[in-house]
């Protein structure tokens, strides 16, 4: 190697730790918005008389705007990167959080929603190229950095929602637009180091295909994971848009204790999310989404038979599980098409929020039909769609 192409590389080798926490706290902030729609659907549905399913349609309405166009965001940034597409991404989220607080109807919070949804669709495949191209070959952890951001301002996004709208109301809402305007002045800066630093980084990233394996048998394992993907997050649609209504009904606490317990779930997942990067980065992704997805299968079995403490410990040790699966996911699809790290980050963030749409409208009408205690019983059942991981080939990983 010549002395002039050495510094490069180095720089190229060398995680950005500056950039992961940078991308990480937007992340947090970012998905901190988007948890506030959910946690004021008790709200919502009271003030705007709405029934399950069509709180359901709103979760639908974010969810489906940010699936169906994240895997054409990350496709086309393979293509051109652009690197302040970021900043323009949480300024649509500014205003869809806008459109929440003043919404004076039913179709103004689903325009809301797909405006979220939209901010969403930039922001997550190129928070992820962004954090891929930050790693320094250190892709589960960089990828569980940044994914805990976001599980993280899922979490606090109930929490803080419980004393902002019980003090303000709908309009409270609008707080949270200083928060999409910080985030946009922290994108800005991400984007500048992207311009300068990461697009040489991407540039340097080797884009040759896994030795060994078809292009049927990378489709098939694309496929898989998938599938995973379904099992896990039509599972956490269960929790996130209808645990608090399960815990009203079963156990009759109240809108804020529901909201904490919501908080708890949510901040056991953030770990799970941060555990599940580095584990798999020393013992193999495949072994991680294995433990992660079937291991969960025990506990959602017995979560709708126990009492309001044990459904409490039950949650927690569901979602710290049941988390450490999505960035080994995300990392070994990555793995199997290095050169469309956008498109693989939009295909399996898009299908995870689509999924999650999906699962909250068919989970509505569900519990409409039957009851809310109902859904999970029957949704107790997908992890075991996690014995497909046998299936998945070993990549060769680094200890």
């Amino acid at each position: 190697m010549s002395d002039s192409t050495a510094p490069v590389k180095n720089a190229v080798q060398t995680t950005a730790f500056s950039v992961l926490f940078a991308i990480s706290f937007c992340h947090l902030l970012n998905d901190m918005i988007q948890a506030v729609l959910p946690a004021i659907y008790p709200n919502l549905k009271n003030d705007f008389h709405l029934s399950f399913a069509q709180i359901g349609l709103v979760t639908t309405a974010f969810q489906c705007t940010a699936s169906l166009l994240q895997p054409l965001v990350g496709h086309l940034s393979d293509k051109k990167p652009a690197p302040y597409s970021l900043v323009w991404g949480m300024i649509v989220t500014l205003a869809g959080i806008v459109a929440v607080a003043f919404a004076s109807n039913y179709a103004m919070l689903l325009l809301a929603a797909m405006l979220i949804g939209v901010g969403s669709s930039v922001f997550h495949p190129e928070s992820s190229r962004v954090a891929r191209m930050a790693s320094g070959g250190r892709n589960g952890l960089a990828q569980a950095m940044f994914q805990v951001g976001g599980n993280s301002g899922s979490a606090l996004g109930p929490l803080s929602a419980a004393f902002v709208v019980a003090s303000w109301g709908q309009k409270g809402v609008a707080f949270y637009s200083a928060i999409a305007i910080l985030g946009a002045v922290i994108l800005f800066q991400v984007g500048t180091w992207y311009k300068h630093h990461g697009l040489v980084r991407m540039h340097h990233a080797k884009h040759a295909p896994l030795d060994g394996y078809s292009r049927a048998h990378i489709a098939t394992s694309v496929a898989i994971l998938l599938l995973l993907i379904f099992s896990k997050f039509f599972y956490l649609t269960a929790i996130t848009s209808y645990f608090t209504f399960y815990l009203i009904h079963a156990f009759n606490v109240s809108v804020a204790a529901a909201q904490l317990h919501l908080f708890a779930f949510l901040a056991a997942v953030a770990v799970g999310t941060f555990l599940g990067g580095p584990l798999g980065d020393h013992f193999g992704r495949k072994y991680v989404i294995w433990f992660s997805i079937l291991g969960c299968l025990p506990f959602t079995l017995m979560l709708p038979f126990v009492d309001l403490f044990w459904t409490g410990i039950l949650s927690v040790i569901i979602g710290i599980v049941m988390a450490s699966a999505f960035p080994a996911i995300v990392v070994y699809a990555q793995d199997l098409l290095p050169g469309r790290v956008g498109m693989v980050s939009g295909l399996f963030y898009g299908f995870a929020f689509g999924m999650g749409g999906l699962g909250a409208a068919v989970l509505g009408v569900l519990a409409d039909a039957t009851s809310i205690t109902f859904i999970y019983k029957v949704c107790a059942f997908l992890p075991a769609i996690g014995l497909l991981t046998m299936f998945l080939p070993n990549l060769a990983h680094k200890k």
